[in-house]
């Protein structure tokens, strides 16, 4: 039934010459004429709709039921079980239930065959689809805008882009007009599938014809895929394209994703100048584009950050929260605490109430510059406001602990518990290092055992900073049984840990059972490991 040869098609519709190379037709020359349509145009339109079952198994049950009544139900009827079924997605399944409607004469109808048409594509089975179109001309009927849908998604998803343009552009869908569906379908093909180089082709071959279908999701679906790729001059003439001769205008969502861009790679200057088209063509910035920016100029150009929150003041736009805490960071970020506390008086006077993250960036900014003192009292503060949360105490014990002030760190580990929290690595990290630091290694082995009971294994990074700490203090046995212990979960040594093992592979003062542990860990297998650094 599949293998029905494309020369069918040359003897219903003469108009146009087409070369063989196109995925729609294998010889001959062809033209649809396109009777009103009685389907619906969406990605599964089929006239006789669908049923609701619960599972698949029920929904096979009514399938056999109806191959055995007599006499056996129409094929619309079919349509409408095998249609229920599509939509479970178990394609294969359904590929496997038309033999059996043949088996039992129940002839296919456009509607079931439009139906393996999809199910053959989302199978990557393109090829067997086009056989299936050549039985719907055979027993003629008209494809209609669905099941070009479901063939153009077939050919994306096994990376035919070229047939596709190719074929789009030499079908020039004489009497036939793709859908909104169509083109995005085609240009998210394109963006998954395809190169960038590929999707502006298309796009002009649409806007040649003077489509007015060519909607704002394709559209944005199009600027995404060269801002994606970085080729930010190509997307803004296509922008300026789409806006004088098609009259679309980007949404705001895309406008996002414009600027996006550029900020991550620090091109501030086209930044500013997407900013001033956003604000001369519409849509103007809004309070997420404002933010977008806040966020990337916070990360290199703090100044420029907060002139972007004051401008959106001005323009009458309230700043968030996260905007706030943004800035805060930034601030934070270059040790510039006295410009993050402007921010967060200013904050709290608009009304805007600061939650655990406000107050985490602030202890942290004044960690990081060791005021721990400050973080201590602005913590004794936070605890009347809202509730300190692991990331809270993280920098505090480890301030603490770069004080000297071990007792201190450890009475606040300590009492984690009591206030609802867990530790996890980065807290067990602070102060195992602490701990190594003052060779307290007992007390380090008894914290390792305690992560791996609490569900908070050492990483990589804590197993190679016990390690070097052991061996830089000769306890070279010790360390290469945590080496050991390290090599046995799966993780490997960092280059410090190597050159303290390389060193002791050149003494010769090792005492025997050091040496044999050693030679025990450093088979050719762990040999590699270490080559491979």
């Amino acid at each position: 039934m599949l293998g029905m040869s494309m020369k069918m098609m040359g003897k219903r519709m003469l108009t146009r010459p087409f070369s063989s190379s196109g995925p729609f037709v294998r010889s001959g020359t062809w033209n649809f004429t396109v009777p009103p349509q009685p389907c619906s145009s969406s990605h599964h339109s089929l006239c006789s709709g669908s049923l609701h079952f619960n599972t698949l198994d029920d929904a096979l049950s009514r399938f056999n039921r109806m191959l055995r009544m007599h006499p056996p139900p129409s094929t619309d009827e079919f349509a409408q079980v095998l249609t229920s079924i599509t939509e479970m997605k178990p394609y294969s399944t359904v590929l496997s239930l038309s033999p059996q409607m043949d088996s039992f004469g129940i002839p296919p109808n456009f509607e079931t065959l439009n139906i393996l048409i999809n199910s053959f594509c989302h199978l990557k089975r393109v090829n067997f689809g086009f056989s299936v179109l050549a039985k719907i001309l055979k027993l003629g009927h008209q494809p209609n805008t669905a099941t070009f849908n479901h063939l153009i998604r077939g050919l994306c998803a096994e990376g035919k882009i070229g047939e596709v343009i190719r074929s789009f552009d030499k079908m020039g869908w004489e009497g036939f007009q793709p859908d909104e569906v169509t083109y995005e379908t085609l240009t998210e093909g394109l963006y998954e599938k395809g190169p960038s180089c590929a999707v502006l082709p298309l796009c002009r071959i649409i806007l040649k014809g003077g489509n007015r279908r060519f909607n704002l999701v394709a559209f944005s679906t199009i600027i995404d895929s060269l801002w994606t790729d970085t080729q930010l001059t190509k997307a803004l003439n296509f922008l300026r394209e789409m806006i004088i001769t098609k009259g679309i205008s980007p949404t705001i969502t895309t406008s996002h994703s414009m600027i996006h861009t550029p900020c991550n790679s620090c091109e501030w200057k086209r930044v500013a100048m997407l900013v001033n088209e956003m604000v001369q063509r519409k849509p103007e910035p809004d309070v997420v584009t404002y933010s977008v920016l806040v966020i990337a100029f916070s990360k290199g150009h703090i100044t420029k950050a907060h002139e972007l929150v004051n401008k959106m003041i001005q323009r009458g736009m309230e700043p968030d929260l996260v905007t706030y805490n943004v800035l805060m960071d930034g601030y934070c970020a270059r040790s510039q605490i006295d410009g993050a506390l402007k921010v967060f008086d200013f904050m709290v006077h608009k009304g805007c109430v600061p939650d655990e993250c406000s107050y985490n960036i602030l202890i942290n900014g004044y960690c990081k510059i060791q005021c721990i003192d400050k973080a201590m009292h602005l913590f004794e503060e936070m605890c009347l406001q809202v509730n300190p949360n692991i990331m809270t105490y993280n920098p505090i014990i480890h301030g603490l602990c770069r004080d000297g002030e071990l007792e201190a760190a450890r009475d606040l580990f300590s009492n984690l518990s009591s206030k609802g929290l867990q530790p996890n690595v980065q807290t067990y990290k602070i102060l195992i290092q602490e701990l190594c630091n003052r060779c307290l290694f007992d007390e380090v082995n008894k914290l390792l055992m305690e992560m791996d009971g609490n569900g908070c294994s050492p990483d990589q990074c804590t197993y190679n900073m016990i390690i070097q700490a052991l061996l830089q203090n000769n306890e070279t046995f010790r360390g290469l049984q945590l080496l050991e212990e390290m090599f046995a979960r799966g993780f490997t040594i960092d280059s410090t840990t190597m050159t303290f093992l390389v060193k002791m592979f050149c003494d010769d003062g090792l005492d025997l059972s050091t040496r044999q542990l050693l030679d025990r860990l450093f088979t050719l297998k762990r040999y590699d490991i270490l080559c491979s650094l």
